[in-house]
């Protein structure tokens, strides 16, 4: 594979030096401004009547300011119309496109129920290291100029985060928590228990986030009441036993393993299996005590709470029916006694919640609406706290480490933890360079094993494809899988009659992975010949949209079928979007794709869009070979790189030439002129330097780059300004003042 690196104009974009808005070590500063006096009472009617949204005149994240923004109450029981400091919902985009960092929901819970300040954040940053999850900080947040108080700031679950997290947005997508607020007032329970084929029975305790799903959602419960052997079919078992299992190594009772079998949501990948993903954990690490069939009341009743609580209660099938499956039940303990040992044994966690308080706590000082005192803040981490809090689970709330410091010593000390689990050692490969179409034989050494696999995948996405291990007769375990593409990502398990274990450990989720060779060493026929990430005016789409665009060049005098050929621009994803079936370039002639992240659209639309700054563009054949890879730093407005000659020479900054033949950007660059201010350059060419004229009064902004990408002016000139160039290398550049260009020449 011919590797092409360009050097593209290096134009920078304000966000790369903004505050990540889930940064663990920050605290954002949110600041919502209502015009009305009596926003108050506003939000307090909408969450009592329809809930929508009220517009706030803006909300300031971290100094960004966004006006006319969607802003409301949340919550169930951490919600009350009386109370001063209460959690928000801000939609960014309710009344304008606004996003910060792609972020449009902005979820804020107002730590009503912990008096540690750690449970939510704490519990989300270590739930990460084994599934898919949230990410969470903390917020100061301020209405019309008064600090409400500190706040934790969770990640929405939103089709943003199922995209970013799982690779598509169109599945089906549940939201699992009764519409009307779970509590012990209804038995409407989002258990997935199986209750016919009437999709209005489910109503009461699932909310669809999707256009349609219903029956996906039943066919699931029927499933896993009716089908248990066909569950992988249609659920991320793996991910499913990693939420059970964290649910009970915490004592987050107020889950799909507690009372009222909520928060979390199901999303159904484009693969057809619904992923969990774990949602709400302000009352985690113990401070929920309900379990459905009784109360936790006690500290040693929650250190002690079984490890297979559920497990033979029918109104909890995700656990009654798997972890009566014995090879489920061996993987599920072995994620418990991952976490135990890496979070729990190691004190990780703890050292965790120091950094956090120490890092919050000013804020908590500031904080005049908190539910509990400082001094609860600074002990709950270590002891017991009583009182305070209110609601319908009761205000003592048990220590942290109190809680955990007892239950890894329980947990640790039970007999399906102490069984003896395989080693999984020493893993090899037949072929240490393996090249994309063989096949590789991997081995490894298991001691204490009697059944082992290997799971392996090429798309991150997908799930794993599990192959039989073979022993050899001494130990040594080994299974034959394809080599498809140039990074394969895999895992081992091995289990006995008594227990399991996956290498690596935190497993599917974290994976083992190699890298293979492409045969194919130069560009072949199918090139891509020219792109542009970032269009204002040059080509419109049929939906008269300026969207980028990607240009494939066919050098061959034959039509080539591009069917399930993929096109990314993530080196690390090669395989994104697939070019569909029955998509044929012709012979010596251009296929011109959209970029524009809206395959709805009629015609060639990927999933993804070009990024102004630095990216990649990958084109790879059906097996997932690279056939023609293109990586670039920073572009400019409708100036495309293209190959010069066309659709065999090097890239260069050039004049867009959408699905025609490219021509040398020294003789098409200065004819660039989409608004006409007068712009001349005298003399030109020049040898030592020029001055730059143009008919406004005002100070323009001058930008002049080398067809290289190298910035020479960068900064606010006046008209007749004289710029020196006697240091400046021979050749053209491009100048550009607003959206005029010019060509100038230095000999």
């Amino acid at each position: 594979m011919k590797q092409f690196t360009i050097l593209l104009l290096s134009f920078i974009a304000i966000e790369l030096s903004a505050q990540d808005l889930y940064d663990l070590n920050t605290i954002q500063t949110i600041e919502i401004t209502f015009a009305e006096s009596n926003w108050d009472q506003l939000l307090d009617a909408e969450k009592a009547g329809n809930e929508d949204y009220t517009m706030a005149q803006s909300v300031a994240i971290n100094g960004e300011v966004f006006d006319s923004v969607g802003v409301k109450y949340k919550g169930n029981s951490t919600y009350q119309p009386n109370q001063v400091k209460n959690p928000f919902h801000i939609e960014l985009n309710t009344f304008k496109d606004h996003d910060y960092q792609g972020y449009k929901d902005i979820k804020l819970s107002n730590v009503s129920k912990d008096p540690s300040f750690l449970r939510e954040v704490l519990s989300y940053d270590i739930l990460g290291d084994y599934m898919d999850a949230p990410k969470s900080n903390y917020a100061n947040v301020y209405v019309n100029g008064s600090l409400m108080g500190l706040y934790s700031n969770s990640e929405a679950v939103t089709k943003t985060f199922v995209k970013d997290r799982f690779g598509s947005k169109k599945g089906t997508f549940v939201k699992c928590n009764p519409p009307a607020g779970a509590g012990p007032q209804s038995n409407d329970f989002p258990n997935l228990v199986y209750l016919g084929a009437d999709s209005t029975d489910y109503y009461d305790a699932y909310e669809i986030k999707s256009d349609a799903g219903w029956a996906e959602l039943l066919n699931l419960c029927d499933t896993l009441s009716n089908e248990t052997d066909a569950i992988e079919e249609i659920l991320d078992v793996d991910r499913t036993l990693w939420m059970l299992a964290f649910n009970n190594v915490f004592v987050n009772l107020d889950s799909y393993i507690g009372a009222f079998a909520q928060n979390y949501y199901l999303y159904r990948n484009e693969y057809g299996q619904f992923v969990p993903v774990v949602w709400d954990l302000n009352e985690s690490f113990g401070r929920f005590s309900m379990t459905g069939s009784g109360n936790l009341n006690s500290n040693t009743a929650k250190q002690q709470m079984d490890p297979l609580l559920q497990i033979n209660d029918s109104d909890f099938p995700l656990l009654q029916k798997l972890l009566n499956v014995p090879s489920y039940q061996k993987k599920y303990i072995a994620h418990c006694k991952t976490m135990v040992e890496e979070a729990f044994a190691s004190n990780e966690y703890y050292n965790t919640g120091l950094m956090l308080q120490e890092l919050i706590d000013a804020s908590v000082q500031a904080d005049n609406n908190k539910f509990f005192t400082y001094n609860n803040f600074l002990t709950n981490l270590d002891s017991d706290i009583t009182g305070g809090g209110g609601g319908p689970m009761g205000g003592g709330t048990i220590g942290i480490t109190t809680l955990m410091n007892g239950r890894a010593s329980y947990l640790l000390g039970q007999s399906l933890f102490t069984a003896v689990a395989p080693t999984i050692s020493d893993i090899t490969f037949s072929n240490a360079s393996p090249v994309v179409g063989d096949m590789v034989t991997i081995s490894t050494s298991i001691t204490d094993g009697g059944y082992a696999y290997i799971g392996y995948r090429i798309d991150e996405f997908a799930p794993f494809t599990k192959v039989d291990m073979v022993n050899n007769g001494s130990g040594i375990y080994e299974a034959s899988i394809p080599v498809n593409a140039t990074y394969t990502e895999y895992y081992i398990y091995s289990e006995n009659s008594n227990a399991g274990k996956f290498s690596p450990q935190r497993a599917e989720h974290e994976f083992h992975n190699f890298t293979a060779t492409t045969s194919t060493t130069s560009v072949g026929d199918i090139v891509i010949n020219e792109f542009l990430a970032s269009n204002s005016s040059t080509a419109v789409d049929q939906d008269e949209e300026f969207d980028d665009w990607i240009e494939l060049y066919n050098n061959s005098n034959s039509d080539f079928d591009l069917s399930g050929y993929f096109l990314s621009d993530n080196a690390e994803d090669i395989m994104q979007w697939q070019i569909p079936d029955g998509t044929i370039i012709s012979a010596n002639g251009y296929l011109m794709i959209w970029a524009d992240k809206d395959e709805e659209q009629e015609g060639l639309h990927a999933n993804f869009k070009l990024s102004s700054s630095a990216e990649s563009v990958v084109l790879s054949d059906d097996n997932g070979s690279i056939i023609d890879e293109v990586s670039y730093s920073d572009q400019t407005s409708d100036i495309s790189y293209g190959r010069f000659p066309n659709g065999t020479g090097d890239f260069i900054l050039m004049t867009p030439s959408f699905g025609e033949e490219n021509f040398d950007a020294a003789v098409s660059v200065g004819d660039l002129d989409f608004e006409d201010i007068g712009l001349s350059l005298t003399p030109n060419p020049t040898k030592n330097g020029f001055s730059i004229s143009f008919n406004t009064n005002n100070a323009e902004q001058v930008i002049i780059l080398s067809l290289d990408g190298q910035k020479m002016v960068d900064k606010n000139l006046a008209n007749q300004s004289w710029i020196n160039t006697s240091n400046w290398a021979k050749g053209m550049y491009i100048v550009k003042v607003n959206n005029s260009y010019s060509k100038l020449v230095v000999e």
